[in-house]
C-alpha cells in the first residue's frame, strides 16, 4: 500500500530550526559573563533557512530572544519556539458577513452545486443586490466554504428522495465510528454486488452476474461467496444456507434493505433459526463498510486475474472465486487484523451454533400463510396451484401452510407436507376409504349404544304398556 509522505507545517519547521540554533546553549549553559560571546559566535555563523533552504544569518538579539524563550519554558522547548499564529487566521478579509450569508443561503438551497458554480452565482447576487462588497475569487469562495463545512452533497432525485434525504441528514448529524464484534459468529455481514464484467450464457448472450457474499465481522473470514445471474430471494437463501453449513449459525446478521433481504421467506427463516436480523439505514453503504471493502478486494484481485478470459462463463467465475476466497483471501495477512482471517476464526472465541441439516434449512426459509380447505375435493390453492390435503385433515377448515415462493414442488402443512394435485393419477379411480373422524374405526361390535340401552331399561322399569302395537309378520305380507 502506497503511503503519502508526511509534510511538516512551516510552524513546525521553524520551531525545529530555532531549537537547533539555541539547543547547544540549553544543553551546555555558558559560564557567567560568557553568554554574549556565545551569542555573537552563533550570530556570526551561517544557517540553512528552514523553508527556502538558502544560507542565512540572524542577529544576536534574535538568537538571545529564542534562547530566553526556550529557557523559561518548563515544558517542551520546541513547541514554545514556533512562530506565532496570526490573529486574523481563518478570518476572510474579502468576505464580509453579508457575502457569507449569501453563500449559506445558496448552499441550503443548492447543496449539490460545485464551488465554481457557487462563486459565479455569488457574483450575480452581489450585483443584483447592489452590495458594496468586493467580488471574491473562486479560490476564496472554495476555501471559505470548505472551512465553514459547506461541502458539496450529491443530488438526490427519484421516488426514494425522502429516504435518501433522511440518510444524508443522519450522516451529517451523527458521527461515524469503526466497530468490531468481539466474538466469532457474533455478527455476520451479507450483501449483493454487481460484477464489473459480464459472463457468456449458453444461449450466446452476455449478462452481468451478481455475487452474494457472507462475512464474519470479528475474523473477516468469507463464510461463502457465489455468483448468480439474478438478485433474488431464492439465490440469497441458496448461498446463505451454504454459509451456515460451512461456519455454523451466527447470532446477528447485518444487511442492507434490498428486496431479497426483506422477503418473507428469508426473514421468517432467520427467526426460526434464532438469528437476529438488522438492516442498515437506506442509502448508507458506509454502515456495512467491511462488506464494501471485500468487494474492492474481490474485483481488484480475483476478477482482475480473469481479464484475459475472453469467454468467461458463470461456472468458471464461481470456480475461480471459490479458489481465490479459500486459498488466498481467507489465509492472507489482513493489514488491520495483523493475521489471516482463517487464523483469527479458529483462534478466537466462537459463539456460533451448530447448523441443522439441509432438509431443516429448506423448511425454515418458508413463508407462512392461512388457506381455507375446499371441502369438495380436499384441496387448497397457492398462487393458482392446487395441493391435496390428506383425508385425515379434512375436518380442519383453516390450514396453516408454509411454502417458498420460488419452489412449489411441495407445501408444508404445519402437520405434514402437501403435494401438488395430480389429476392424471386421480383419473385412475383409486380412492382411499374415508373413515369417520378421520381415524381408523374398529370393527362393529354388535352392541347397542349405552344411552339407548339405559333409556329402554328405564322405560321398562316404569311398568307402562308398550308404546306401540306390534303387528304380525303375516299381516305385513
Amino acid at each position: 500500500m502506497s503511503r503519502r509522505e508526511f509534510k511538516k507545517s512551516s510552524s513546525e519547521l521553524w520551531a525545529e530550526f530555532r531549537f537547533g540554533v539555541v539547543g547547544g546553549l540549553l544543553s551546555s549553559p555558558p559560564a557567567p559573563g560568557e553568554l554574549q560571546a556565545a551569542l555573537k559566535e552563533l550570530a556570526a555563523g551561517s544557517w540553512k533557512h528552514p523553508i527556502s533552504g538558502e544560507p542565512t544569518q540572524y542577529g544576536v538579539a534574535t538568537i538571545e530572544r529564542w534562547y530566553y524563550r526556550a529557557k523559561r519554558e518548563r515544558g517542551s522547548a520546541v513547541s514554545v519556539l514556533r512562530r506565532k499564529t496570526r490573529s486574523d487566521t481563518g478570518v476572510s478579509r474579502v468576505l464580509d458577513e453579508t457575502v457569507k450569508e449569501l453563500l449559506r443561503e445558496q448552499h441550503r438551497a443548492y447543496p449539490s452545486w460545485s464551488y465554481k458554480l457557487h462563486a459565479d452565482n455569488l457574483c450575480v447576487a452581489i450585483a443584483a443586490r447592489k452590495l458594496c462588497a468586493a467580488v471574491p475569487s473562486d479560490a476564496t469562495v472554495r476555501r471559505w466554504m470548505q472551512g465553514a463545512g459547506l461541502q458539496k452533497i450529491r443530488a438526490v432525485r427519484g421516488r426514494s428522495r425522502a429516504a435518501a434525504l433522511n440518510a444524508r441528514d443522519h450522516y451529517a448529524a451523527t458521527e461515524v465510528r469503526s466497530y468490531e464484534n468481539e466474538y466469532v459468529g457474533g455478527l455476520w455481514h451479507l450483501d449483493y454486488h454487481h460484477c464489473r464484467r459480464q459472463v457468456l450464457l449458453p444461449s450466446g448472450k452476455w449478462q452481468t452476474p451478481v455475487c452474494l457474499a457472507v462475512l464474519d465481522d470479528h475474523s473477516r473470514i468469507a463464510a461463502h461467496a457465489q455468483w448468480y445471474l439474478a438478485e433474488t430471494s431464492e439465490n440469497l437463501v441458496h448461498a446463505f444456507c451454504q454459509a451456515l453449513q460451512k461456519r455454523g449459525l451466527p447470532r446477528l446478521l447485518l444487511s442492507d434493505n434490498g428486496s431479497p433481504m426483506l422477503s418473507e421467506e428469508f426473514r421468517a427463516g432467520l427467526l426460526r433459526l434464532g438469528i437476529v436480523h438488522e438492516t442498515t439505514l437506506p442509502y448508507s453503504p458506509y454502515q456495512n463498510g467491511k462488506q464494501e471493502r471485500f468487494w474492492g478486494v474481490l474485483e481488484g484481485r480475483c476478477v482482475a486475474m480473469l481479464e484475459n478470459c475472453a469467454d468467461l462463463t458463470l461456472a468458471l467465475l464461481n470456480e475461480a472465486s471459490l479458489a481465490w476466497m479459500e486459498l488466498e483471501y481467507n489465509r492472507a495477512l489482513h493489514s488491520e487484523l495483523g493475521c489471516a482471517p482463517y487464523d483469527r476464526f479458529v483462534g478466537s472465541k466462537n459463539v456460533s451454533r451448530p447448523c441443522p441439516g439441509s432438509a431443516e434449512l429448506k423448511a425454515a426459509f418458508m413463508r407462512e400463510t392461512v388457506r381455507i380447505q375446499r371441502r369438495s375435493d380436499g384441496t387448497v390453492s397457492i398462487n393458482g396451484k392446487r395441493f391435496e390435503v390428506p383425508a385425515r385433515y379434512r375436518i380442519i377448515k383453516e390450514l396453516r401452510l408454509r411454502y417458498a415462493e420460488w419452489d412449489l414442488s411441495s407445501v408444508h402443512l404445519v402437520l405434514c407436507p402437501l403435494y401438488p394435485q395430480d389429476k392424471s393419477a386421480n383419473a385412475a379411480g383409486a380412492r382411499r376409504a374415508i373413515t369417520p373422524g378421520g381415524t381408523d374405526a374398529p370393527p362393529p361390535s354388535g352392541e347397542m349404544a349405552p344411552l339407548l340401552k339405559k333409556l329402554m331399561a328405564d322405560y321398562a322399569a316404569t311398568g307402562f304398556p308398550p308404546a306401540y302395537l306390534p303387528k304380525r309378520e303375516e299381516e305385513n305380507k
